[in-house]
C-alpha cells in the first residue's frame, strides 16, 4: 500500500492506494475535480525526494507527498 499526503492548502486527508507508479495515481486523482487544479501545478516527492518521472516503480510502504506551490517571506 502506498500512502499519499496532500500538503499545504490542498486540505485533504492522507489516503492509501494500491498502485505501482505515479501514472496510476494520476489516473485515480484526475477524476477528483477538487484536486485537478492542484495536480497541474504541484511537485511530487516520494519518501522525501522530489521526482519527475511518473514511471518510477513504487514499493509497498512508500509515501508520496503532493507539494503545492507556496509563497512566503
Amino acid at each position: 500500500m502506498i500512502k499519499v499526503e496532500f500538503l499545504g492548502p490542498i486540505n485533504r486527508e492522507p489516503a492509501n492506494y494500491n498502485i505501482k507508479n505515479l501514472n496510476e495515481l494520476s489516473e485515480i486523482l484526475k477524476n477528483d475535480n477538487n484536486l485537478l487544479e492542484w495536480l497541474e501545478k504541484s511537485a511530487v516527492a516520494i519518501n522525501g525526494k522530489l521526482v519527475f518521472d511518473k514511471n518510477i516503480e513504487l514499493q509497498n510502504g512508500d509515501i508520496i507527498a503532493i507539494l503545492p506551490p507556496v509563497c512566503g517571506g
